[in-house]
């Protein structure tokens, strides 16, 4: 199964990161762009990425009633937007409404399900009502998600084989929780596992942000994963 990589982009804008951007260009078809770049400068940063010749996977995480998430789909399908995220724990109505609004608006937009951040672990989840582990959760959202329409999903690596062994195989998995080898600690990432490792377990997609953006040579440590995942 072939396995993509996705950059991170945690800045305030493209231009903090703009010499990063140019030197990945061609070398990296995706870019991530999240809650952080969004909120600082709004859809002008999804056209300025893709004018860079980027596929925009836009980390919006969508939560709340169902009406202003399938509105909000159909906001983000007026974007040059390959894949949106909303969040599992919204429910069913919500994720219904959602994918309606995503079929009807645009077909090729993949919406993906996100279950249990990967920042969570068990007595996260605990402190939340939630009795059930991490992995135990993150099936039942799944389940839940694909029940709904969604066609794929955002978990931790670890959960990529259970996910696997119960859910259709053209549902994509897209995994952050990605730590190459060397790189340092997890920082806020708490169930984490090597590039290689979330692509042999079945990832379609790997997102890394600051073991490359904080690498003395970004473009070489990007170019590093690429070659890790051809190998699998």
């Amino acid at each position: 199964m072939a396995c993509d990589l996705i950059l991170v982009l945690d800045a305030p804008s493209p231009r903090d990161i703009a010499p990063v951007l140019r030197l990945l260009g061609g070398k990296v078809r995706w870019a991530k762009i999240g809650l952080e770049m969004f909120t600082a400068c709004g859809p002008d940063c999804v056209r300025e990425v893709a004018g860079m010749g980027f596929d925009i996977f836009l980390d919006l995480k969508l939560h709340d009633i169902p009406n202003t998430v399938a509105r909000a789909v159909e906001s983000a399908a007026r974007l040059p937007v390959r894949m949106l995220t909303l969040h599992t724990a919204g429910g069913r109505e919500m994720m219904r409404r959602a994918v309606k609004a995503q079929e009807q608006a645009a077909p090729q937009l993949l919406l993906l399900g996100v279950t249990v951040l990967t920042s969570l672990g068990e007595n996260d989840l605990r402190e939340t009502g939630v009795g059930a582990g991490p992995e135990a959760q993150v099936v039942r959202l799944a389940r839940l998600a694909v029940g709904c329409g969604l066609g794929g999903l955002v978990c931790s690596p670890l959960e990529i084989a259970p996910l696997r062994a119960q859910l259709p195989p053209a549902i994509k998995l897209v995994t952050p929780g990605i730590r190459p080898a060397g790189a340092g600690g997890g920082d806020d990432q708490t169930r984490v596992m090597t590039p290689a490792e979330a692509a042999r377990a079945g990832a379609n997609f790997i997102v890394v942000g600051r073991p490359i953006f904080k690498a003395a040579d970004p473009a070489a440590a990007a170019q590093a994963i690429l070659t890790e995942l051809k190998t699998v």
